[in-house]
């Protein structure tokens, strides 16, 4: 009975979403962005990037670039003690 159930959610679309970093600006500055603005952010480069499922936090991980895409190797799952 579980199994069936559980079937019943597998194909549900959720949003998958990468957070590379983020930067807060007052709306001053926010105004000023044009073409060629680089913001940066509070992330380093060798930070790993968040993966959200549905706006939660489920893992931590590398960008990788799988032929001409981005990607994210998972590298540690949240409340998971191995990396």
């Amino acid at each position: 009975m579980e199994e069936k159930t559980l079937d019943l959610v597998l194909d549900v679309k959720v949003k998958v979403t990468v957070q590379l970093g983020s930067v807060q600006l007052p709306m001053r500055e926010v105004l000023e962005l044009a073409p060629g603005s680089v913001l940066q952010l509070t992330q380093h480069a060798s930070d790993p990037v968040g993966l959200y499922v549905n706006d939660q936090l489920v893992a931590y991980g590398e960008v990788v670039v799988v032929e001409d895409n981005f990607g994210i190797k998972i590298t540690e799952l949240v409340g998971s003690s191995s990396s």
